[in-house]
């Protein structure tokens, strides 16, 4: 969408970006955790069979020039990252942080349906995919502080089932 913030335009160019089968590991997916580097992530992260949400998300915010959160491998660390939003002022590109067993996950917000959000993310199916997390899961809501929130909500229709597990 033209009116997307670029860091969203910069996770829709990623989509399809997978994991590597079994014990072999994503070079794409290794090579944005290098060049954000421990001091961003957190950790020395050296394999994509490693939750990897929070890297696809502070790589493309990097691409825009974003500052991410500390320890931005862990996914919940973005639930106080950048500004709070209402549900009602959702706009796409919005980072949005949910509840998961084992942990959470992170992701874009790029539109809604009456249950759930439709999140472009990494790790979801081991891949950057466009998902359907139910509304209930969602734990916060962020925005990057400084920036003006373009857009606003975005309906959309429930064709996919909705994500369980994004692990």
């Amino acid at each position: 969408m033209t009116t997307d913030p670029k860091w969203l335009k910069a996770a829709r160019a990623k989509l399809g970006t997978k994991e590597a089968a079994g014990s072999k590991n994503s070079a794409t997916i290794l090579g944005w955790a290098k060049r954000l580097g421990t001091k961003v992530l957190g950790v020395i992260y050296n394999a994509d069979s490693v939750p990897w949400c929070g890297v696809f998300v502070a790589y493309c915010l990097q691409e825009d020039g974003v500052e991410p959160v500390a320890l931005a491998v862990r996914a919940t660390s973005w639930s106080t990252w950048g500004q709070a939003l209402r549900a009602e002022r959702l706009a796409p590109g919005a980072v949005l942080v949910f509840e998961r067993p084992g942990g959470g996950h992170v992701g874009f917000y790029v539109g809604e349906d009456a249950a759930a959000y439709h999140v472009v993310g990494g790790n979801q199916g081991d891949a950057v995919t466009i998902a359907r997390v139910a509304k209930a899961r969602c734990i916060a809501r962020r925005w990057p502080s400084g920036r003006p929130v373009i857009g606003k909500p975005v309906q959309l229709s429930a064709r996919k089932p909705i994500s369980t597990n994004e692990a």
